[in-house]
């Protein structure tokens, strides 16, 4: 690369680009992950489990106790308000 395509405007040119072409990556990576999240959904679901629950129970997992506790409690005492 020439001198003057290394620095245009203060961007240093090759690090821009090296670092879009990494995300870029990343993403087609996302993608792929994600297509194969739904094929697993998509097997579950076939195989008679809720993938509604499954998802709310993946939610629950990843939050800590405390957090969790305090969900469940304002759940509770709404369903409770609302008389359901």
């Amino acid at each position: 690369m020439s001198e003057e395509n290394a620095d245009v405007g203060g961007i240093a040119v090759d690090r821009l680009r090296s670092l879009i072409e990494r995300i870029e990556r990343l993403e087609e990576e996302k993608a792929a992950i994600a297509s194969d999240i739904r094929d697993i959904f998509a097997e579950a679901k076939s195989a008679g489990f809720d993938v509604k629950i499954m998802r709310t129970v993946i939610k629950l997992r990843k939050m800590n106790a405390a957090d969790r506790d305090e969900q469940e409690f304002l759940l509770e005492t709404y369903r409770k308000a609302l008389d359901i």
